[in-house]
């Protein structure tokens, strides 16, 4: 096992995609399950806070350390296992998405939870509940892990299957490798009915491997995940329909999102069922166009759509989409149509490119990164979007607008140009997560808290609810050595400590 000390040879494990930045003592690269419990275990015992890194793609801080060691998953990158029959495949943490992803396919499968960072490692976006494009058909991660093989900060091994231990209530019992046994009293707070990846995930009766996924390396660290697959789609219908309104664009989505079924319920070929609408505002496509010279000058917004199809039903699906295309005004003549898999791929980069251009800008302005991932109900979507353009327009600074609009869900990225900018904008953030919540929506539907977003978890759920977080990795933390500052302040695990 590699372990590195050189503050040169450690400097990439100390920031991530969002420019937050951290520090610490060493950097370790496990290579087996026992590497892993090795290392925990001495840290534990000498009350040494480790942080576990997968491929600092995250944008809140979760995989930065503010100090002791970090636990690198990079040598961990096995897929263990892709059974074609059974639809699973068992992978180590580190392994890419991408992939993973490609791998699958080979097998005529599908992994459908797609983060727009390919490059993610599948522990990290386990640990922080990720979801993408498809999510509007498919959900988020959770709907997909089947098992976890996790090591707890003491060393102790926990193998969790789902639907095999539930909690009664709100009191969860866990038993380890060793038949140690935990108990739990899980948060009584109400989540919202939005796509959600703020805080613990806690309601009655639920699921043990649910408290987990999306526990941003709070609870426990993956050594083995058991995932389920789908079939591959025979065809997906791909295209970038531009607007010369933004209206209309907004209007597109909402007809789209109406007429498609609940993929949860029903799969139904004979009807729309679209797997992703995404959605770019006229400043997004100008931050774009020196990379795609053919978006439409006079465009003011644009549309990202997939559909599954199949040969009896591609005709009739396209034309139904084309047929909503015209009622809204979309620029026919001039959007893009996939003609190949060559054309697919395409158009997911551009869907990609936009939130890496913003990355790269807010590190070449040395300023962390300013960009909202709230979500609210459908009733109050057109809402929730009025107002927060309208702050972004009244502050005066640079701004651009993307995200899955099918989940009612929002990346509003002010840019700053330097750290007077940077304040107002923290202001503007703090503003449109509280219309969110008000909205009875989320704060943060898919990154995740990290060490960015206490004071918006704070607001959504209130003190008394962080309390009983904190309450919950005190059981299964009690020296508070794992992954400290991510969800929660540590303030709040020293009152656990009193």
């Amino acid at each position: 096992m590699i372990t590195k000390t050189n503050p040169d040879e450690i400097q990439s494990y100390l920031v991530d995609a969002a420019n937050f930045k951290g520090n610490c003592s060493a950097v370790y690269f496990p290579e087996t399950h026992d590497d892993i419990v090795e290392i925990v275990k001495e840290a534990n015992n000498n009350k040494t806070e480790i942080t576990v890194a997968g491929n600092r793609t995250g944008l809140t801080g979760s995989g930065i350390p503010s100090k002791g060691i970090v636990i690198s998953t990079e040598k961990l990158n096995r897929i263990l296992e892709i059974n074609k029959d059974k639809k699973y495949a068992i992978v180590q943490p580190g392994v890419l998405l991408s992939e993973l992803q490609d791998k699958v396919s080979e097998h005529g499968l599908l992994y459908a939870p797609d983060p727009t960072e390919t490059n993610c490692f599948i522990g990290g976006t386990v640990a922080t509940n990720a979801s993408g494009s498809k999510s509007f058909k498919y959900d988020a991660t959770r709907n997909f892990v089947e098992a976890l093989k996790i090591i707890l900060p003491d060393g102790e091994q926990l193998n969790l299957v789902r639907g095999e231990n539930f909690a009664d209530g709100n009191t969860l019992i866990l038993k380890t490798e060793s038949a140690k046994k935990i108990t739990i009293e899980l948060a009584d707070y109400k989540m919202p009915s939005t796509k959600n990846a703020a805080g613990y995930f806690s309601k009655p009766d639920m699921d043990a491997i649910d408290l987990f996924i999306g526990s941003e390396g709070t609870l426990g660290i993956f050594s083995e995940i058991k995932i389920r697959l789908i079939d591959k789609p025979e065809n997906i219908l791909s295209a970038v329909i531009f607007f010369n309104d933004e209206s209309s664009a907004l209007n597109f989505i909402d007809d789209l999102r109406l007429s498609s079924l609940n993929p949860k319920e029903i799969n139904n070929s004979e009807n729309i069922n679209v797997l992703g609408l995404e959605y770019f505002d006229k400043n997004s496509l100008k931050f774009l166009e020196s990379d795609y010279p053919k978006i439409p000058d006079e465009a003011d917004a644009a549309v990202w759509i997939e559909h599954e199809t199949n040969k009896e039903s591609e005709e009739r699906i396209f034309n139904s989409i084309a047929e909503s295309i015209n009622k809204h005004n979309g620029n026919n003549e001039k959007s893009w149509f996939a003609l190949n898999l060559k054309d697919r791929k395409g158009f997911q980069d551009f869907r990609h490119a936009v939130s890496w251009k913003v990355s790269e800008y807010i590190t070449k302005q040395n300023v962390q990164k300013v960009g909202t991932d709230s979500a609210v109900p459908v009733k109050h979507f057109r809402i929730f979007y009025d107002y927060i353009k309208g702050l972004a327009i009244n502050s005066k600074i640079a701004y651009l607008v993307y995200g899955h609009f099918g989940d009612c869900h929002v990346h509003l990225n002010l840019l700053p140009k330097n750290n007077d900018e940077y304040k107002i904008a923290r202001d503007v953030y703090r503003l449109i997560c509280q219309k969110a919540i008000d909205l009875n929506g989320t704060i943060s539907a898919e990154h995740g808290i990290g060490k960015l977003k206490h004071e918006y978890l704070e607001m959504m759920y209130g003190r008394s609810a962080i309390k009983q977080m904190a309450k919950i990795k005190k059981e299964l933390d009690p020296n508070f050595i794992l992954c400290i500052g991510n969800i929660f302040s540590s303030k709040y695990l020293i009152d656990q400590k009193l």
